[in-house]
């Protein structure tokens, strides 16, 4: 069973490698985002290479919709580059290739007794903070999240965190017609 993953839980900010082997930490990736973070069964599963280009189209909807999103896979620096050129993604992809967050999250796919650092596939919906909104076990393909599923859950976390989701609210109209603070100028500027 997976740990760590509860909803209202932050997850740790993991620092790790992409594909040409920078780091990210994660909440430098997300910065006051929303994030969709895949942690990836492997480049050699079928399944995953489906999935990616099931989020082609969704990654588009994620540049207009204040949203990041990110893959982890459990496999080295060529590998990782491997998933994301065959599936013609754009987004960040990293390499968990010393498993410290399969391990983290103890999602080993024990199951599979060909890839010894295969991970059960999670989908995550992170609210700003790396905090956990929504989980899915897609360990079987269906137990993945389709691009709707994906925009139900991102709208549901808006709603509820972000003031001026509905501005046609009194409290949103309000607070965009508060005066901005003025900018006190600086002695060298006065003088």
């Amino acid at each position: 069973m997976s740990q760590n993953l509860e909803p209202g839980t932050a997850i740790p900010d993991f620092q790790l490698p992409d594909e040409n082997g920078d780091l990210h930490r994660l909440s430098d990736l997300q910065g006051d985002n929303l994030m969709v973070l895949h942690l990836s069964r492997g480049e050699h599963c079928p399944r995953e290479r489906q999935f990616h280009r099931e989020l082609l189209g969704f990654h588009e909807w994620c540049a207009v919709a204040y949203t990041e999103l990110v893959s982890i896979l459990p496999n080295s620096l060529h590998d990782v580059s491997r998933l994301k050129i065959s599936t013609g993604a754009a987004w960040t992809f990293l390499s968990d290739g010393e498993l410290e967050l399969q391990r983290h999250f103890d999602i080993n796919e024990y199951t599979d007794t060909h890839h010894d650092y295969a991970a059960v596939p999670h989908t995550l919906i992170l609210s700003p903070g790396l905090v956990v909104e929504q989980v899915y076990v897609g360990y079987w393909f269906w137990g993945r999240p389709t691009s709707h599923q994906l925009w139900q859950d991102l709208g549901d976390v808006l709603s509820r965190t972000k003031a001026d989701f509905d501005p046609t609210t009194p409290a949103a109209r309000a607070a965009w017609d508060m005066p901005e603070p003025v900018a006190l100028a600086s002695p060298a500027a006065m003088g």
